[in-house]
């Protein structure tokens, strides 16, 4: 008698959602700048709670119908990049589709997308500093200032970093002959990035925004 013997069968790819080195270094890094900005938060509470009147009349001066759209649009773009996730997941780096097929887009489009509604955050941010300056609060003309601009400004330098990063994402989706996990898993640590930058702004407009 003779017996076959089969060898497990391997995928053809692997798998996108194993941990790796890159993925697990990134946690940590973003790790490292959550304490980085619960520094900012404690920064924030302290002054506030020395400077209660001082909170008062300078709070009074945010637009907060202004930053909630800025918000909005910034929050929606976590979503546009997870659909770009799972674009790349699948190994699509562009449309297979019409433009307007949403559901046929590839990782480039909603990649793209994402840059753009990121941009649109970063300006309306500029557009209230400039107002903000207008109503006299500066970097330099009290504590308020200074943890605003502190807060909010190195949050928007990451976000800026992010955008960068989905220029090189999709410059590198464009220049490669043939998209694979390599590139799928550069996408994806990108979105962990982008997510935790979101995170942090939602936590950094209730503080500053609603519970004036």
């Amino acid at each position: 008698m003779t017996s076959a013997t089969h060898a497990p069968s391997t995928p053809a790819h692997p798998t996108l959602n194993r941990p790796n080195l890159v993925s697990v270094g990134t946690v940590v890094w973003l790790s490292s700048e959550l304490m980085f900005f619960a520094g900012l938060f404690a920064m924030y509470f302290t002054l506030r709670s020395t400077s209660g009147t001082m909170w008062a009349e300078e709070t009074a001066k945010l637009n907060f119908p202004f930053a909630l759209v800025n918000t909005i649009v910034l929050v929606a773009s976590s979503f546009t990049c997870q659909m770009g996730v799972f674009a790349a997941e699948r190994l699509e780096p562009r449309r297979t589709g019409g433009l307007l097929q949403f559901t046929r887009w590839g990782m480039t489009e909603w990649f793209s997308l994402t840059f753009v509604m990121g941009a649109f955050f970063v300006a309306g941010q500029t557009m209230e500093y400039a107002m903000l300056v207008s109503e006299h609060v500066s970097l330099s003309s009290n504590a308020y200032g200074s943890a605003f601009y502190m807060t909010t400004g190195f949050h928007g330098l990451h976000v800026l970093g992010g955008l960068i990063a989905f220029l090189f994402i999709i410059g590198r989706a464009f220049a490669a002959k043939k998209f694979g996990h390599f590139e799928a898993t550069s996408a994806i640590v990108t979105s962990y990035y982008w997510h935790f930058v979101d995170v942090v702004w939602i936590g950094l407009f209730l503080v500053i925004y609603v519970l004036k």
